[in-house]
């Protein structure tokens, strides 16, 4: 934000009163965020806004879903959320923001620019930045959110929940021996997939497969015609929605009538929510992938 329009935004912050006062009974609580970040909140924290969908997901599976007072445009779960006002996060519109008078703002280096944190920090507006590079960062994403929020026991609850579900799929394709390879994308035209350190690799281990692009040093890479022809994948899924037509994919990239996950028609597509955000609904992302690789043991997509 340049200095002239961060000044303006802070005469409006202090001209409307700014960020509430503490209350006598509110204690100053320091934490570290994902980023390393020192951050001061005033506890109890009533008021929240949330920079990203998943993490207005977390914020319910931490059972203080009650604190949210500003959520992005793309939040659409739980239902819940959708009487909320709507806030721009890309970029974000922290006029929007402050004039919700949060306790703290939530956000993520997966969305969020870090740099923003300093724009809130002239305006005494803490924020809070989560990372998600694997499924274990979500179950410790809903427990600090609780702790941050004051519902550390439903928030922990929760989380445990959660882990009993990851365990149960893992237990039933622990004995898997036909693995198939599977390529997860993005996108179906530019070929946007994932390396190293993604959470994906987790979830296609998980519903009994193989990530092929887990070794792949670029954590965002975008891969090529011949990379696909060459590594063959025997299953190829994307985010691309479940009304998604597989005979597109072979419209795009023609020569791909070679590759076994297109000869055998096992191109899948799956709600892009349940691969592309980092929160308690991956876990249904994952059965719905196990159906998919595993039809016989995994009849229906639902638990």
């Amino acid at each position: 934000m340049h200095a002239a329009a961060l000044g303006a935004l802070l005469a409006l912050v202090v001209a409307v009163g700014g960020c509430p006062s503490p209350d006598a009974d509110t204690t100053v609580t320091r934490v570290t965020d994902d980023l390393g970040r020192t951050v001061e909140i005033s506890t109890p924290v009533r008021r929240v806004v949330s920079l990203a969908p998943n993490l207005t997901e977390i914020v319910h599976a931490a059972g203080a879903g009650s604190t949210l007072v500003g959520v992005t445009k793309s939040a659409d779960y739980p239902p819940a959320v959708d009487t909320l006002p709507t806030i721009s996060a890309l970029p974000v519109d922290f006029e929007a923001v402050t004039a919700r008078n949060p306790d703290l703002v939530l956000a993520t280096d997966q969305i969020n620019a870090p740099r923003d944190a300093e724009t809130f920090d002239a305006l005494d507006v803490p924020i809070y930045f989560f990372s998600f590079t694997s499924l274990d960062d979500v179950l410790n994403a809903i427990r600090t959110t609780g702790e941050l929020l004051g519902t550390a026991e439903a928030a922990a609850d929760s989380a445990r929940a959660l882990q009993k579900q990851i365990e149960a799929l893992r237990t039933r394709t622990a004995d898997v021996q036909d693995r198939p390879r599977v390529l997860v994308l993005i996108g179906d035209d530019t070929l946007y997939a994932f390396g190293q350190g993604s959470y994906i690799h987790t979830l296609v281990e998980l519903a009994g497969g193989r990530s092929i692009t887990d070794s792949l040093e670029t954590q965002a890479p975008t891969l090529s015609e011949e990379y696909v022809l060459t590594a063959k994948p025997d299953v190829i899924l994307g985010a691309w929605g479940a009304d998604y037509a597989p005979s597109r994919l072979l419209s795009l990239h023609p020569t791909w009538d070679i590759v076994p996950a297109v000869k055998n028609d096992r191109v899948y597509s799956l709600p892009q929510d349940l691969l592309l955000r980092p929160g308690p609904r991956l876990v249904d992302g994952a059965r719905r992938m196990a159906h998919r690789l595993h039809p016989a043991l995994f009849p229906s997509s639902t638990p």
